[in-house]
């Protein structure tokens, strides 16, 4: 349960702000831990003989299923549980699962490490966001939740810089790994260096006081008797048969068991043709050996989706179920819809443009890992903090002044990144495509901001975590889950023009326009009927 401090610290306060920077820099750090990877692609691919397709499922989709998958539990576990004592366990635990990448020498093992770090990292935006939500005014979410973006930016951006240069570094000393300690090479010694912050941070987080839990809200301290017990149960709800067990025990009526199995049917069928079309475009490839079995990365690739699929209807239904003011407040709520709908298809764009930049640049421009590093990855990790600091206090503003204020923050980023997007990847030198990029990173990255404080403000105290799991799982399963496999499918199509793989990824946008005018002008009803619809679905407030 939730430890309450004697004498309660002042909302953002110097305990707040500890807790803003050991929140961010662990934000940043699943950020390094999860996208050093990406610099680490030509080594890897000439190293252990992967295709494009299959990097960017190793890169997306394996890591997306036990990211979304795990995100569900903990992120109820963040609700009642102490939330500093979650955040650094996590952080050590994924921290030796980036570790393990460091001794790969197969498929197989990395795509274990990238399981560990999938599951470690699932805590950290409902514990992080739940916990700064509790420490800061809520007028200033803004403001907080850009300091996440930004550490997002800073960790993209650091794990090329640390990727790179530990990797050039050490083989240029051992090449090939010749005569190095165990053999390791340059990119087995970039994850090796990359997990060692984490037990650093891991350490302060577990020494910080746990602030009360709604005191930013006016509301009384929500008590969880059993935090464990929960965190089980919402595993158990979403795992396949398991379910069923968990139907029973909530006596669940005949037509919920029918739309779970007729649920589960149309996403198999999905899945299937999904592996056949995906297998007539790219006929020959060889299959991938995981534990002696061989399996198609196309069939790997839909399999994993189709999971993901299958524990977002699992969790739906077990949330009405078992909680029915977090049901409506959630799943039936519009604007809580449209917000979610749209991080997820924005982060299509963005992981698969992001996972696959600095192959482009070593690619096309003939830059080496240390110089993409080095410039790339420092350029997105500053000007990637730069946007969202931008947008989060102009979207405090803003909402205070306009109807959906925050939104149309949200709403120029992404009208304008397109733009720049294209320009950045037609670019004819190197020169002109940095021009371009420092624009387009700006853009980017100011639409998250707006929708972190979105969601922290449609749901009560107690349901912070399980809403950004919810984010986290369609974020994660939508847009992690497809954007690097389909830019790497899509340049294994054509001649490994990676440009204009990702750049296909852009006919998303006039979707995301639309939905977020609709957010617009649904968000302030959703807003003011918050508290009577909870009292409504039987919530005692």
């Amino acid at each position: 349960m939730t430890i309450p401090e004697a004498g309660a610290p002042r909302l953002g306060g110097r305990l707040a702000w500890t807790a803003l920077i050991l929140v961010a820099l662990t934000q940043a750090m699943s950020m390094v831990d999860r996208q050093i990877l990406a610099i680490l692609v030509p080594r890897i691919k000439a190293d252990l003989g992967i295709a494009d397709a299959e990097m960017g499922l190793l890169y997306g989709t394996v890591f997306a299923l036990f990211y979304a998958l795990f995100s569900m539990p903990l992120g109820r576990l963040a609700d009642g549980w102490i939330r500093t004592r979650l955040l650094s366990l996590s952080i050590i635990g994924w921290s030796a699962a980036t570790a393990l990448a460091g001794f790969a020498n197969s498929f197989g093992v990395l795509a274990l490490s990238r399981l560990g770090v999938g599951v470690g990292e699932a805590s950290v935006q409902p514990a992080g966001m739940s916990l700064l939500a509790d420490s800061f005014p809520k007028e200033k979410r803004g403001m907080v939740t850009s300091w996440i973006a930004a550490a997002v930016a800073l960790g993209l951006g650091g794990a090329l810089v640390l990727g790179g240069t530990t990797a050039d570094a050490w083989d240029a000393v051992w090449p090939q790994g010749e005569g190095a300690p165990l053999g390791i090479k340059g990119w087995q010694a970039a994850f090796l260096a990359a997990s060692l912050p984490g037990l650093v941070i891991g350490f302060f987080l577990w020494r910080l006081p746990e602030p009360p839990r709604g005191a930013a809200d006016g509301l009384a301290p929500h008590v969880d008797p059993h935090p464990f017990r929960a965190s089980w149960n919402t595993l158990s709800a979403i795992l396949p048969v398991s379910n069923w067990l968990a139907f029973a025990r909530r006596r669940a009526s005949a037509a919920e068991y029918a739309f779970n199995v007729g649920g589960l049917a149309v996403i198999v069928a999905a899945m299937y043709g999904l592996t056949r079309w995906t297998d007539s475009l790219r006929p020959g490839v060889q299959p991938l050996q995981l534990g002696g079995f061989a399996i198609g990365g196309n069939a790997l690739q839909w399999l994993i989706v189709g999971f993901g699929a299958y524990v977002m209807l699992n969790w739906l239904q077990s949330l009405r179920l078992g909680d029915r003011p977090a049901f409506v407040l959630i799943a039936r709520s519009p604007a809580t819809f449209l917000t979610l709908t749209i991080a997820a298809l924005q982060t299509v764009i963005n992981y698969g443009v992001m996972g696959w930049t600095p192959a482009y640049l070593i690619q096309h421009f003939g830059e080496s890992p240390t110089r993409v590093g080095l410039v790339f990855g420092v350029m997105s990790a500053v000007i990637g903090i730069i946007g969202p600091l931008i947008a989060g206090p102009v979207a405090d503003w803003a909402h205070k002044r306009i109807r959906g204020g925050r939104i149309y923050v949200t709403l120029a980023s992404l009208v304008v990144s397109p733009v720049f997007a294209f320009l950045t990847f037609t670019a004819p030198d190197l020169t002109r495509f940095y021009l371009w990029f420092a624009a387009y990173a700006i853009a980017l990255t100011m639409w998250l901001p707006s929708i972190y404080a979105t969601l922290l403000d449609l749901v009560l105290p107690r349901m912070r975590g399980i809403v950004i799991s919810f984010y986290i799982l369609s974020v994660t399963i939508i847009g992690l889950g497809l954007g690097p496999y389909a830019v790497g499918l899509m340049s294994d199509l054509n001649g490994g023009d990676l440009a204009w793989a990702m750049l296909s990824l852009y006919w998303l946008g006039p979707v995301l326009i639309v939905l977020l005018i609709g957010l617009i002008r649904r968000l302030p009803l959703d807003e003011a009927r918050l508290i009577d619809r909870a009292r409504a679905a039987g919530e005692p407030l």
